[in-house]
Formats: structure tokens, sequence, C-alpha cells
């Protein structure tokens, strides 16, 4: 071999061997690639949100399909089988993971079921067959506060499960929850200028929605397509269309509804129609934002129908809501004393607004809150926590005094009349409604109301709302930002 043929061979050898290597190592990149497999769009664009920068993950039900009587390819399942992270909602929503989901597990695969989250606001289906029911709403993703707690959870099921880019969904966990928390802002505000309007759903996907935003939904038809519509029930919803009961009906997109032309024959109404899978929408991490935002203006559009656009003075409309929360109010505390705004003054204040007859959400906001005080240790005495009553008629003083001593020693129960209770939920821009269950008992009514708690600085002026939903851990993280520079408490 003459030295050219040297010099050829050994370039060629090498060219060959870096080849090799470099084919190997991309073969070995692939086999290590951290892969995370979901379900449905809205939980697949908030990890999408939070991969940025990764392989990002892989969706099982794409484009236009629904989780209703879905069924697998081969190719799925065998993706699903070697992920190293599966996320769903739950059983509820998802049966056709039932059976893939237990297998994955078996093998050793990681799974995150959404609805067993103890950190996530979950509500009972309103469809339970009984009492002892366990079945769940799945539909969390509906209110945006629930979605940013799911970041948080998201993000740390991300990190724990791959440690070595922990620090890059650290960072999108930061970008995504600001987006969230700007979200949510403006969902609850924009619905100041909501006329009381009263709306019908066909399918059950809003009550998260509902209470996270006082929505009027009063009559639903069914749960899912999975259910099938009572003919009784039919004929009766149609009743009370044509009677003018409901100004909206609220449909889905994607969903069969072979009554509809009966349901809605010889009436006139305002239709519109809600896509909260986001099935029209394109994947990815602006899937959710676009969702919410499409499907408030849906219901705004339905609600608020007269045949003209809703007039809003020049001057409101530039105006900030927070800039006008609180003001003066007159009430009675839990000993008979009379209260007004200025005996607040000097502390950090905490308000909540519910009543003592609520099944669930007011007893958990006010354990969290207390639960938040009692993390803050000593700086906890900068701030002093109320509950104001929606619901005078029931909560008398003694009332509200036998209830708040089973949450925090410091906590005061504020009461009074019906114009009292009337002029402070204005001055703080909380929403509430008395609502007795058609045909039900009318002294056995519930208090549907805003849920956020109030924070308010030792001079009165707001400063931040705290959602309902999150955990005492956030709520102490959220004070220690905004009470004097010391030393943070540690949770």
């Amino acid at each position: 071999m003459n030295r050219f043929s040297a010099v050829f061979f050994r370039s060629t050898l090498h060219s060959s061997l870096a080849l090799l290597l470099l084919l190997g190592s991309q073969s070995l990149l692939a086999e290590t690639a951290f892969r995370v497999v979901t379900s449905i769009k809205p939980i697949h664009s908030i990890l999408a949100g939070l991969m940025v920068g990764t392989e990002g993950p892989e969706l099982l039900l794409e484009g236009d399909a629904l989780p209703f009587g879905y069924r697998m390819s081969e190719a799925q399942q065998a993706s699903l089988a070697t992920a190293d992270l599966v996320i769903w909602v739950g059983p509820e929503l998802e049966k056709f993971l039932i059976g893939p989901v237990a297998r994955a597990q078996q093998s050793g695969r990681q799974v995150v079921t959404l609805l067993d989250n103890p950190e996530l606001k979950i509500l009972p289906s309103r469809w339970s067959k009984s009492d002892d029911s366990t079945e769940r709403d799945p539909f969390i993703w509906m209110d945006s506060r629930n979605t940013l707690i799911l970041v948080d959870e998201l993000a740390r099921a991300l990190m724990d499960a791959d440690n070595g880019r922990a620090h890059l969904y650290r960072r999108n966990r930061a970008k995504l929850l600001a987006r969230m928390a700007e979200l949510d802002r403006r969902l609850e505000y924009g619905y100041r200028g909501l006329k009381s309007g009263v709306g019908m759903a066909y399918f059950d996907t809003l009550q998260y929605f509902e209470q996270a935003y006082a929505l009027k939904i009063r009559g639903v038809l069914t749960q899912s397509p999975e259910q099938p519509l009572e003919a009784i029930k039919l004929l009766q919803s149609h009743a009370r269309l044509k009677e003018g009961y409901y100004a909206c009906l609220l449909t889905e997109r994607g969903m069969p509804m072979p009554e509809l032309p009966l349901l809605t024959g010889g009436v006139d109404i305002n239709i519109g129609i809600l896509d909260s899978f986001g099935s029209a929408i394109a994947a990815g991490p602006e899937l959710y934002f676009q969702l919410m935002e499409e499907n408030t203006r849906t219901i705004k559009r339905c609600l608020q129908y007269s045949g003209e656009p809703v007039k809003v003075a020049a001057a409101e409309s530039f105006e900030p809501e927070t800039a006008r929360i609180g003001g003066k109010f007159m009430l009675i505390d839990h000993n008979g004393k009379l209260v007004t705004e200025k005996d607040l003054l000097g502390k950090y204040q905490m308000l909540y607004f519910g009543y003592t007859f609520c099944p669930d959400i007011c007893p958990t906001s006010l354990q969290v809150m207390s639960l938040a005080l009692d993390m803050l240790g000593d700086r906890a005495a900068l701030i002093k926590p109320y509950f104001i009553t929606v619901d005078p008629e029931r909560d008398n003083a003694q009332v509200m005094k036998n209830y708040v001593k089973y949450f925090n020693q410091e906590l005061v129960g504020l009461t009074g009349t019906k114009a009292m209770i009337e002029r402070v939920a204005k001055a703080y821009k909380v929403r509430y409604e008395k609502v007795i269950e058609e045909g039900g008992d009318p002294d056995l009514y519930i208090m549907d109301h805003s849920a956020s708690v109030y924070l308010m600085a030792p001079n009165g002026e707001f400063i931040t709302k705290f959602a309902h939903g999150i955990s005492a851990k956030q709520m102490v993280d959220g004070l220690n930002a905004y009470l004097p520079k010391q030393t943070a408490a540690k949770p």
C-alpha cells in the first residue's frame, strides 16, 4: 500500500468510526429519551408548557378525538406500555385507559392520576346514584385556579421522574404560573359585566367553571354522551326553554346530541357551542389559554345576547377592578359587638366570605387559611382573619360564634342584617346567590358565592386574593411575599 493509499485508508477509517460513534450516541439518546404520555389536549397543553426545551409530551387523543367510547390503536398501547411517565385524569373520564394504565403500573411505569391528587379541588359528580358514591367530576381544568395547582403538581412529577432536567422544568413552571395567574384574573374580572341570565347546559362539563366564576347554570340535561337522555327530562327541559326560563343553551363541540332538534323545536333560544376539550384547537402550549378564552367568550355571548351589544362606560373600562375593592361597612362580630372597616385597620386582614351551612368549600377554605396562619408561626400576629357570612338569615352572632371556634382562635365571625351584608359584599365585589333546589325544602337552600380569600393591607387597601383550592403551603408562600421582610416562615 503506497503512502497516499495509507493516508486515505486511515482517514476513511476515522470517518467511519466517527459516524458509527455518532449513530451509536443518537441511538443511545433515542433509547434513553424521557417519554411522557398523556390522554387529552388540555392536560397535554399544560405539560407542553412545562416541557419546553425537551422532547415534549405525547398525546393519545389527537385532533378532534374525545375520550367517550375511544379505542386505542396497537401503536398507542405499545407507546403507553413503554412510557416513563403516564398522566391521565382518571377513570371517570377515560374509561378506555383503565386497563392499560393498570398494566403500565404493574410493569413498573410511573402513573399520575390527577383526580387522586389531594391538592386539587375535586368536586363530586352531580350524577352520583347514592350519597356515599365516590364518583368525581373529571373536568378539573375548567377552573383556572385548579390549573394553577396543576402546574405545580405536574412540574413536581416531572422533576421527580427526570431529575437531570429539573432546572428546565423549574424555569418553565415559573413562566407558566405567571401566565396562568394573569388568565385567572382576566376571567374573574371579566365576569363583572355579565348579565344575570340563567343558562342550560346539554352536558355536565361546567361545574368547576360555575363555582369559580359564579356562573348560573340551573339545568343540565345529561352527564356525557355515554349517558342516555331520559325522555321525561327532555320533555320537561323543552317546556322550560319554551317558557323562557333559560337565556341560553350551551352545547359541546363534537359530542353527539341526537335529541337537540326535539329539545329546541319551536323555541327561540341562543345556543353557544363550547369546546371543553379543545378539539378544534391545535395541540400545544397555547391550547389551554385559547380554550379558556374561547369558552368564556362563548358563555358571555350566549348569556348576554339581547340583539344589541352590551354597553360599558368608557371610564369603567379603564379602571382596574382591584382599585375599587374594599370600603365602608358596618357589621356585628360573633360576640355581638358592632364592627366597622376602621376596626380592621392596623393589621393585615384575611377575609373570607361564606356561610356556616356550606357543605364543603367554606370549611375547606377556612381550614387552609387557619393552617397557613399556624405555619406562619410568630408572623401570624401580623394578620387578623375574618369570616363574613353571606347568609344572614341563618348565621346570627351565636351561630357564627359556635362555628368559628372549630378553625382558629383568632378567627372573627362577622354577620349583620341583609342590607349590611349586601353592602360589604358589594364593596368587596363578592358574588352570592340563594339557590333553592327545584321541588326541595326551601329551608335547605344553599348559597352560591365567590370563594377567594382576600388579603388587605393594614391601611385597608386591597393587596391580592388567594384562589380557592390552593394549599396552605402555597398560601404561606404568597403571604411571605407581602408581609414585611423578616425571616420567612418555613412551611
